[in-house]
């Protein structure tokens, strides 16, 4: 099996692909792949020439911490929860998110996520317990690892611009509904940052490794921000 990954050696330096053999299990993770090609005495390529290793990132390995978002095979996804079994074809893909700065071939810096609350100034202030109703979808939109992958394949998400993304309206959400008094200002930083720059094309819903049902927030958010409705005058 061929596995062609994209790599670039530092933020500056110009990106170049590179073809690697890969002769282990089709049981085996992306993940366990990279393992596989950097752990070997001597990493050479397809030429069989010797080649620096594959810097990627990881962590827990269990699509807890969303460390290993990668594209591969043209679809962000974690590197440890995508088994080679499940892809198509002879030849692999493997490329950094595209949407971040890479720092070194398929580790990118996705600090943009948490930079972008700071912005806006969305944060909790203080903490007011919601009621029951709301526990089961906070504890669903909690889930988020800020991996990138809804931000990678959203068609709206420009890095630099105001629009930003999914990972942001679920934070709104998660504020609006622990804080009331947080409320005017949240309400501004998600008509802002996400209200009037999302399509509901929803793709980031299909990429979640958490399944995050975005949709709901959204729609929660829209409740609660929505204006009373005037009681007509006989």
């Amino acid at each position: 099996m061929k596995v062609r990954i994209k790599r670039q050696a530092s933020p500056v330096a110009e990106p170049y692909w590179e073809t690697f053999i890969y002769q282990g299990p089709a049981d085996n993770t992306v993940a366990g792949l990279l393992d596989d090609l950097n752990y070997r005495d001597d990493i050479v390529n397809e030429k069989g020439e010797a080649v620096p290793r594959i810097s990627w990132e990881c962590s827990c390995l269990q699509g807890m911490c969303g460390s290993c978002a990668m594209v591969i095979n043209g679809t962000p996804a974690l590197a440890c929860e995508t088994f080679l079994r499940d892809l198509k074809g002879d030849v692999i893909t493997i490329e950094p998110l595209r949407k971040f700065t890479v720092i070194s071939d398929l580790v990118t810096d996705r600090g943009v996520i948490a930079e972008n609350l700071k912005t806006a100034g969305a944060y909790i202030r203080h903490f007011a317990p919601s009621t029951g109703k709301e526990y089961n979808h906070q504890y669903t939109a909690a889930k988020c690892l800020k991996c990138g992958l809804c931000l990678e394949v959203c068609p709206n998400y420009i890095r630099g611009k105001q629009f930003f993304g999914a990972a942001f309206a679920n934070d709104c959400y998660l504020i609006a509904s622990r804080n009331r008094d947080a409320k005017a200002a949240i309400h501004k930083a998600y008509d802002t940052h996400f209200a009037t720059g999302c399509s509901k094309a929803l793709s980031c819903m299909e990429v979640c490794p958490m399944h995050i049902p975005t949709i709901a927030s959204i729609a929660k958010m829209n409740r609660a921000f929505s204006a009373p409705k005037q009681k007509e005058t006989p």
